[in-house]
């Protein structure tokens, strides 16, 4: 395969925004031939560790300069609430894969609800693709614009789906306790939150009110049609740049065993190229997933035999982001899955 698809990114000078770019550029069958961004027009985007200059690439330029007729892909790294608008424009014109929030949700009035923002195109939802590969990748082969899930989601829905799909756990009482490094909270975030005079903290938020809960419930609704679905959700931000952990706690439905649960998984992992799921004698922490596109999960035991721990951990920029958007590139273009990706 010799020719190269044309790749737009607009927002390119925010956290995921740069860490896609590096994944591009070492993608062998894109070419970066727009970066847009709402600063720094006129300079060359340098690499997430402030290292690198890209200058090779095109110089940077204001996003609403895009012209659609120039790519076959724009991928639009913008805020919540921005995205839709310039989708508004390009629809139809050109492929599209969107990593805001402003695409990801079936019904208009919950995305209003928990955003505070009307929507300027809201007609389009219904043609984008969830793009979660594990779990819609033949939709995603077909589709011509996608929603890339959020971080949190991505890394609650991976390991709780199978399980789902297979009637293993309840789900009325379903815990979720997720930690994430502060580039999450993306570049305008205030580092003062979490050090002080060289002191850490660690604190959590938007307890059981996060904006993430309807993605989350959307999605885990659609392989539970069956019983009430309910969960509690408490999101911390951790004193490190990146990374994201999530510990599951779930009652495991009558009669069913560990094992099962460890076979589900199992399989999982063996049906995904980026799921690894880890023996009890394997270690699971943020190093393990830092710069990839995996996500890891593992089983911890319960004191009650009828409960489960579960801990899924991803890279937030990557799998919970950047990476993500790229894999779902090569199923659209019929790529190796894992082309450019860790």
């Amino acid at each position: 395969m010799s020719n190269k698809i044309n790749v737009a990114v607009l927002g390119s000078t925010g956290y995921v925004g740069m860490e896609l770019v590096k994944l591009l550029y070492n993608h062998e069958y894109v070419n970066i031939n727009f970066l847009g961004t709402e600063s720094y027009q006129g300079v060359y985007l340098s690499n997430i560790e402030n290292t690198k200059k890209y200058t090779k690439l095109p110089l940077l330029k204001k996003n609403s300069s895009f012209d659609p007729s120039i790519s076959d892909y724009v991928i639009l790294a913008l805020p919540h609430a921005v995205s839709n608008k310039y989708v508004k424009n390009f629809y139809d014109k050109i492929k599209i894969i969107d990593m805001s929030a402003d695409f990801r949700f079936d019904d208009i009035n919950t995305y209003e609800l928990n955003y505070g923002n009307e929507h300027s195109c809201s007609s389009l939802l219904g043609d984008f693709i969830y793009g979660l590969p594990e779990i819609n990748r033949l939709n995603i082969c077909k589709a011509r614009n996608i929603a890339v899930p959020g971080c949190y989601p991505t890394s609650i829905l991976l390991p709780l789906i199978p399980l789902l799909k297979n009637n293993l756990i309840k789900t009325d009482n379903i815990i979720i306790d997720s930690k994430s490094g502060y580039s999450g909270a993306g570049k305008k975030f205030n580092i003062k939150n979490i050090n002080d005079n060289d002191s850490l903290n660690l604190y959590n938020y938007n307890t059981n009110s996060h904006r993430h809960i309807p993605e989350i419930k959307q999605e885990l609704s659609k392989f539970n049609l069956e019983n009430d679905l309910a969960f509690s959700f408490n999101p911390h931000i951790l004193p490190i740049f990146r990374g994201m952990m999530s510990t599951i706690y779930c009652d495991l439905n009558n009669g069913v065993k560990k094992n099962e649960i460890i076979e589900i998984l199992k399989n999982f992992d063996q049906d995904n190229y980026f799921i690894k799921f880890l023996s009890n004698n394997e270690k699971l922490d943020f190093f393990s997933v830092k710069n990839s596109n995996y996500c890891k999960i593992k089983i911890f035991n319960h004191f009650s035999d009828d409960k489960i721990i579960i801990v899924s951990n991803i890279d937030n920029l990557i799998k919970g982001a950047s990476g993500q958007a790229v894999q779902c590139l090569n199923l659209m273009e019929q790529y190796e899955e894992n082309m450019a990706l860790t």
